[in-house]
């Protein structure tokens, strides 16, 4: 199942994983990055809740942007290498 998703995600992952791993990489930043991943959901809730409140259709710019930032998130997070980790959050 891994290696199926790897496969579909990778345009996203194969853009992460260049390069070597970093010196300054630790566990906690995987685990960091998958939180960042869900706040970046809830979000997407809150700005769909007022989305069909409000009936606007310039609400779903945000919902688009906020999906994206939180599938990466989740994807790097769960399916990338520590590298992919470390590139995403700059560490050189």
């Amino acid at each position: 199942m891994r290696n199926s998703l790897t496969r579909l995600f990778w345009p996203i992952l194969g853009f992460f994983e260049e390069g070597e791993l970093p010196q300054g990489y630790r566990p906690s930043h995987r685990k960091i990055l998958l939180a960042v991943g869900f706040l970046f959901m809830v979000l997407v809730a809150v700005s769909l809740y007022f989305a069909l409140i409000s009936g606007i259709v310039g609400a779903v710019i945000p919902i688009v942007i906020f999906s994206s930032i939180s599938l990466v998130c989740f994807v790097v997070g769960l399916l990338g290498t520590d590298r992919a980790v470390a590139k995403i959050w700059g560490i050189k």
